[in-house]
């Protein structure tokens, strides 16, 4: 395919609520080989990753001290909260003006939300979706001025515009589409209904629901998910410290961040647990870019569709610096968290080391100046 057609299908990932790297790994498979080929793309794509983390939360579940971490770990949190700011770095970076001003906004709202203790961290699952479509009405709106604030680029023919090859190797009709959708949004009412209106104590369906929900609901990638899922199972499935071990051993993976869930899962209630972190986290963005993939076909020429994804966009990327924030007054509690946070910074945006090494440099570094060994920083960042 063409670089349009590959970015218009980044842009859906962004645009639907899911793991983006998983859905744009899907698309391109699904544009090539039809529903087999996209089904086989995100088990080859997710399998490494989810293997791995399922075995180290068993592991981390069973033999680590929750409230007493050993020293080796105590690095990895804040080494892996410098990659989630390298990547807002990296994504703003391609924003126009205008787009950087729809970023701000939902940067400043999510902060917001949670910094403000009359408002609900759970309310963001409803207002970011809510973002998202103003980012979107916005740019639509901007686009139809004379001169907008805005930089829309006119739709070009694009990979194989003048013929329908492109929706017969995809293999899903509209109507099939549309089925797909109300799958997923019925199996999304289900559980809720489930857990939160007829109080059905199960905790495996709870893991299965909260996932699930939570997939159904975040756009943005792995970024924006974390001070969510933080949120829900945090202190009920873990205590914090154990949540950003697994946030650091995700970070390091290959794979999706997404694939975090199956680590959670797997803490709570082992290999049962694990498979259904991953059903329910992944599960959504799939469903629901099989569905919308026949009408990408069909409007990935029109000028407005492709206006709306760039505010969709815009938006989201906000949402990943707001992230940052939040991530980094969780993590970053110590000097010596400080110095390992900024030390895997510098490695991972100005020398472009890869995500694993810096995860083992900080982990390395952590070790080294913990208290268990030099000692050194062991006093609280920030205090007077």
């Amino acid at each position: 395919m063409d670089e349009d057609s590959f970015i218009q299908l980044f842009a859906i990932g962004q645009a639907l609520p899911g793991p983006t790297s998983t859905q744009l790994v899907v698309s391109i498979a699904l544009a090539r080989a039809g529903p087999l080929g996209g089904l086989l793309a995100f088990f080859m794509w997710n399998l490494p990753g989810l293997v791995v983390l399922t075995i180290c939360g068993i592991l981390i579940g069973t033999y680590i001290d929750p409230n007493n971490p050993p020293f080796y770990l105590v690095g990895l949190p804040p080494a892996a909260i410098s990659l989630v700011f390298t990547a807002f770095y990296s994504f703003a970076q391609k924003l126009d003006k205008f787009g950087s001003c729809l970023a701000l906004v939902s940067a400043c709202v999510a902060i917001l939300i949670n910094g403000d203790k009359s408002l609900k961290p759970t309310s963001s699952q409803y207002i970011f979706p809510a973002m998202m479509a103003a980012g979107g009405i916005i740019t639509f709106l901007d686009s139809k001025r004379k001169k907008p604030f805005g930089k829309y680029e006119s739709p070009g023919k694009g990979w194989e515009a003048e013929n329908d090859r492109t929706i017969k190797r995809i293999g899903i009709r509209l109507w099939t589409g549309a089925i797909i959708f109300l799958v997923w949004l019925a199996i999304l009412i289900t559980v809720i209904l489930l857990v939160n209106v007829a109080k059905v104590k199960n905790a495996y369906l709870t893991i299965f629901e909260v996932t699930y929900r939570l997939g159904s609901l975040i756009f943005g990638g792995g970024q924006v998910l974390l001070p969510l899922l933080q949120s829900e199972v945090v202190p009920e499935w873990m205590t914090k410290d154990r949540f950003y071990q697994g946030l650091a051993l995700a970070q390091s993976m290959p794979g999706p961040l997404f694939n975090f869930a199956a680590f959670l899962g797997a803490v709570y209630k082992g290999v049962p647990g694990a498979i259904l972190g991953a059903l329910g986290i992944f599960g959504p963005g799939v469903l629901l870019i099989f569905a919308a993939m026949p009408f990408w076909a069909k409007l990935r020429h029109a000028h407005w569709f492709r206006v709306i994804l760039h505010g969709l966009n815009s938006t989201a990327i906000g949402l990943i610096g707001a992230a940052c924030l939040i991530l980094f007054t969780s993590v970053v509690t110590t000097t010596a968290d400080a110095i390992v946070f900024y030390f895997s910074l510098i490695l991972s945006g100005t020398f472009s080391l890869a995500a694993p090494y810096v995860i083992i440099v900080g982990g390395i570094l952590g070790a080294i100046i913990s208290k268990d060994a030099a000692s050194l920083g062991q006093v609280k960042y920030c205090s007077k």
